[in-house]
C-alpha cells in the first residue's frame, strides 16, 4: 500500500487515548474521544479519524476550545433536553446527549437532545448507533461552517451539515445510513486529497468563481456540490436551523472551520432516540427489518456487483481493518509520533508501540 503502512486499531487507540489524557482530558473522556476517531478509521472515513488529533489539539492550545468542562443539561423536560458543552469535545457532549435521549425514550418513548456551544464531533453514525445498540433508532444531525452555496446563491454560507440513521435489526447488520448534504464531506477534500496532493472528482465542488474544479485547494476556496442540488442546500438549511438556532448556539453562516482559531466554532448537534417497544414488539419489528434487508439483497444487480444496504460496506470494512490494521499515511503517523514524544506516550510504527 503505497505510503501507508497498517497499525493495529489496539495500537492506535492506546496511543490517541494516552496523548489526549496527558493534555488533559479525564481518563474516561479521553477514552471516548479515541473511540470515536477509531471508528472512523476502522469504517474507512479516514478524514474524520486520528488525522483529526493534531488539528484538535491547536485549537485546545490556541485557547478556543476548553479541554474538559463539566457539561450540564441547562434545560431537562421529561423527553427533551439541552446540554451545554461549554466549548468541549464534541465527542463528549454527542455521547452524553445521546445517552441522555436514550434514557428519555426508554420512559417517554422517544427522546431529543439539543447540544449547543460544542465542537467538531467526528463521525455522526458513532452516536445513531449508540442507540441501535439499545434496540433504538437512532438519528443524530449537527451544523458545520460554511462550505456550500445556498441555492442560486455565490457565497457559501451553508454547511455539509450531516445526517445519521441507525435503525436495529434482527440477525442482519443494523441499516445505519450516514451522508453529508454536500456530494462529499468536506473532510475528504481538506485532510485527505489536499493533504495527500491528489486531485479529486469532477463534481465535487466549485471554486470561488464557480467553476466545476478539481483541484482541492480551489475546492476549499470555493463551494461544495450538494447532493441533488436545491433539495440538497434545503436539507443543509434546515437541519442548520435545527442545531444552531433552536438550540441558541449560532445562526447560518456562524460556525467557524476547525481550522479556524479566531474563537469557538459555536457547533450544535441534535441527538434523537426513539424506543421500538413503545410502538411494536421489538422481535416483529426486527424480523421485519430482517425481511426488507434480505429481500432488498436478493433483487438482481444493475451492474454485477454486490447490493449493499446502507453501513453495510462500512461493517465489513470495520472487520477487515481490525484484524488486518488501519492504513495511515506517513505524515499522519509522522504527526502523532511528534505528539507521542511531546507528551510522552511513544512512538507509532507498523512494527512497535511502546509506553515509556
Amino acid at each position: 500500500m503505497k505510503d501507508k503502512v497498517l497499525i493495529s486499531a489496539e495500537r492506535l487507540r492506546r496511543h490517541c487515548q494516552g496523548v489526549l489524557t496527558r493534555v488533559g482530558l479525564r481518563e474516561a473522556h479521553a477514552a471516548l474521544v479515541a473511540e470515536s476517531l477509531l471508528f472512523a478509521d476502522l469504517r474507512g472515513v479516514a478524514s474524520h479519524g486520528v488525522v483529526r488529533v493534531p488539528t484538535y489539539l491547536d485549537r485546545v492550545h490556541a485557547g478556543v476550545m476548553e479541554i474538559d468542562p463539566e457539561m450540564e443539561l441547562v434545560r431537562d423536560n421529561p423527553a427533551s433536553a439541552l446540554l451545554d458543552a461549554r466549548n468541549g469535545f464534541g465527542q463528549v457532549a454527542g455521547v452524553k446527549a445521546m445517552d441522555a435521549a436514550i434514557a428519555k425514550a426508554e420512559a417517554f418513548g422517544a427522546g431529543v437532545v439539543g447540544v449547543k456551544n460544542s465542537n467538531h464531533f467526528g463521525v455522526a453514525a458513532f452516536y445513531a448507533m449508540r442507540a441501535s445498540a439499545a434496540r433504538m433508532v437512532g438519528l443524530v444531525v449537527t451544523n458545520a461552517s460554511p462550505a456550500m452555496t445556498p441555492h442560486n446563491a455565490r457565497k457559501p454560507l451553508l454547511g455539509t451539515n450531516p445526517l445519521a440513521v441507525a435503525i436495529p435489526a434482527g440477525s442482519q447488520k443494523p441499516i445505519v445510513l450516514d451522508m453529508s448534504t454536500s456530494v462529499v464531506a468536506r473532510g475528504k477534500i481538506r485532510f485527505v486529497a489536499a493533504r495527500q496532493g491528489d486531485r479529486i472528482p469532477f463534481g465535487w465542488a466549485v471554486d470561488a468563481d464557480g467553476r466545476p474544479t478539481d483541484d482541492p485547494l480551489a475546492a476549499l476556496n470555493g463551494s461544495l456540490v450538494p447532493i441533488g442540488g436545491p433539495k440538497g442546500a434545503g436539507l443543509s438549511l434546515v437541519i442548520d436551523l435545527l442545531c444552531g438556532a433552536l438550540t441558541g448556539t449560532a445562526l447560518t453562516g456562524e460556525v467557524k472551520n476547525i481550522t479556524d482559531t479566531s474563537g469557538p466554532s459555536k457547533t450544535g448537534h441534535m441527538f434523537i432516540a426513539i424506543d421500538v417497544a413503545k410502538f411494536i414488539d421489538p422481535q416483529v419489528f426486527s424480523h421485519s427489518v430482517d425481511t426488507i434487508i434480505q429481500r432488498i439483497k436478493a433483487l438482481p444487480s444493475a451492474d454485477g456487483s454486490p447490493v449493499y444496504l446502507p453501513g453495510e460496506i462500512e461493517f465489513n470494512l470495520e472487520a477487515k481493518r481490525r484484524e488486518e490494521g488501519i492504513p495511515l499515511a506517513i505524515d499522519v503517523i509522522e504527526e502523532l509520533n511528534c505528539l507521542g514524544e511531546r507528551y510522552d506516550v511513544g512512538k507509532i510504527s507498523g512494527d512497535a508501540f511502546a509506553i515509556r
